[in-house]
């Protein structure tokens, strides 16, 4: 049984022109500093994957080379969807801190950032990106 590969594809498209083109004030504010945030935990810079998701770091699946991102972010009209490739098992401690946000198989909605702990998001990043980190090829 093999994985279908992600439609979404990392574009040479600008961060900074999409996150600039944000309509709403606090959106705009709060996805530049989930872009900083972000570019800290991975010291990777941002890239487009697709038209409206900015993804940090990559990883390949073992089984059939397909890269993705290890951790990204859409800014939604009405909440902020954080992806975290790792998924969210076992991160409950974390997420209570969090602030309980509501939760996908491996996404994070957030109405704004101000609603959740900055701390407890980067630590959970964080955890993302060292699971990740040991999913690339030897």
């Amino acid at each position: 049984l093999s994985m279908a590969k992600p439609k979404t594809k990392a574009t040479k498209a600008s961060v900074g022109a999409f996150l600039n083109s944000i309509p709403d004030v606090g959106t705009r504010a709060d996805a530049k500093r989930i872009t900083a945030m972000m570019k800290r935990v991975t010291g990777a810079p941002g890239e487009m994957w697709g038209k409206n998701i900015v993804g940090f770091g990559r990883f390949q699946y073992k089984k059939d080379g397909t890269e993705w991102m290890q951790i990204g972010f859409s800014p939604r009209k009405d909440k902020i969807t954080i992806y975290l490739s790792s998924g969210l098992q076992g991160q409950e401690a974390l997420l209570e801190k969090l602030g309980n946000p509501a939760c996908g198989k491996g996404c994070l909605y957030i109405p704004a950032l101000a609603d959740v702990s900055e701390p407890a998001l980067e630590r959970l990043l964080r955890s993302a990106v060292k699971q990740t980190s040991r999913m690339k090829p030897r």
